[in-house]
């Protein structure tokens, strides 16, 4: 099924796609993936190769396109674009406390299980034959997205013309310990370059914890505001597009004695997990090769008290980390506890990336690896890197994580050095 429309600086038509639940069982039903097709309208007529965009995330549904500025623009010069909505997000058989309501926490976690890069690899192959037979295409990941193109070149290279990766390149071998032993020092730092622009935001976000742990306080949604939830805001910070946000949610916050519903709004929006659950659900497991995650994000928190707020001489946001008590918390994983707990103890998953198929890679790679990105380990990135063979790689702290939506020169420089241009 394909559905077509027109919009300014670009032609779309929307498919859906049968895939199995199981690929490795396909009597096991199938679910639903659905991609947008993209060309600019001067050339949907031609022939152009295929350029596949896997989002970030996980469980983050592929861009919608509001316009064709960065990375589309520039693609859709040499390409017809896939925007693939991920098993599990947007438009492709979602997996949520909705959908996932009439199981019990064990097959819930069985089916979450389901929804990991391999499977996503999986599906993106089945999509390329059902879409364009026997033709490899090329793949854009990025951040999440750049670690299901490592598993692609691991699982199935075949189906690959080249692959670009933007901010996106995992530890091969390190588990979720280690990716968070190195993630709370690069938050920190995060904070201290905050904090060295806002000096004054350290006095309201103290006077805004101690408020939160004296009251019960609602948001406009209904649900509670804590003081560990609203540190929880530093995820903002990883993005250029956002660093600043929270001095200006911080600069509301107070009317008279009381948190302002403004101010509440923009929390809720920024910290609840709603719109993307899987964000939460799957977030330690795509670190996990054989070993169990038991709430890495938690545990290693312990190792710096620069994150306890009742001790610490100042008020320090979290970033990219998922906590047990989230799903106490949000309403929207709180029936999702249970598959949770099992999905941070289950330590047979299966391996993501075939390290001796990396060391013999023929598919061009070209990487973006952004020098103080708090999200993807800019050392563990490099390691990786030079266990793909051939693989190019830019390392830049002219972006933040989303260099690639920022500016299309992003992309342009990774295309040329495919090339051998650059």
């Amino acid at each position: 099924m394909s559905v077509g429309y027109r919009r300014p600086g670009l032609v779309a038509r929307d498919h859906v796609f049968r895939v199995p639940l199981r690929h490795d069982d396909p009597g096991a039903g199938e679910i639903e993936v659905f991609g947008r097709e993209v060309v600019a309208p001067a050339k949907q007529d031609q022939q152009l190769p295929w350029l596949v965009y896997l989002q970030g995330g996980p469980g983050g549904k592929a861009d919608r396109p509001l316009s064709t500025s960065a990375w589309l623009g520039r693609a859709l010069q040499d390409y017809r674009v896939l925007l693939l909505d991920q098993r599990g997000t947007g438009r492709s058989t979602p997996a949520n406390r909705q959908s996932l309501a009439g199981l019990a926490p064990a097959e819930q976690a069985e089916h979450l299980s389901l929804l990991r890069a391999d499977s996503i690899v999986r599906d993106a192959e089945a999509v390329r034959a059902q879409l364009i037979g026997d033709e490899p295409w090329s793949v854009l990941g990025q951040s999440f997205g750049g670690f299901c193109a490592l598993t692609y070149l691991s699982l199935a290279p075949q189906g690959l013309r080249q692959v670009l990766i933007t901010g996106g390149i995992p530890t091969l071998t390190g588990d979720a310990d280690d990716v968070y032993r190195a993630a709370y020092p690069r938050t920190l730092r995060k904070n201290d370059a905050y904090f060295a622009r806002y000096p004054q935001d350290a006095d309201i976000a103290r006077r805004i914890v101690e408020h939160l742990a004296e009251h019960e306080v609602i948001m406009p949604t209904g649900e509670r505001l804590t003081p560990e939830r609203f540190q929880a805001l530093g995820i903002q910070f990883g993005q250029a597009s956002q660093f600043d946000a929270l001095h200006y949610q911080l600069e509301e916050a107070f009317i008279g004695g009381a948190l302002s519903d403004t101010f509440l709004r923009g929390v809720d929006a920024a910290v609840s997990f709603a719109a993307r659950p899987l964000y939460a659900v799957l977030h330690e497991s795509i670190y996990c090769q054989g070993t169990a995650s038991r709430w890495s994000a938690h545990r290693v928190r312990e190792e710096f008290p620069e994150f306890d707020w009742t001790t610490a001489g100042r008020v320090n946001f979290t970033g990219e980390m998922i906590y047990p008590w989230l799903f106490e918390q949000d309403p929207s994983l709180v029936p999702l506890r249970g598959a949770a707990d099992l999905l941070a103890a289950k330590s047979d998953w299966p391996a993501l990336y075939d390290l001796d198929q990396l060391a013999r890679n023929d598919v061009p790679v070209a990487a973006a690896v952004y020098h103080d990105d708090m999200f993807v380990d800019r050392d563990h990135a490099l390691a990786s890197a030079e266990q793909v063979r051939g693989a190019r790689v830019w390392v830049t702290n002219e972006y933040e994580h989303d260099g690639v939506k920022a500016s299309p020169a992003v992309l342009d420089r990774l295309l040329a050095m495919n090339r051998g241009d650059a």
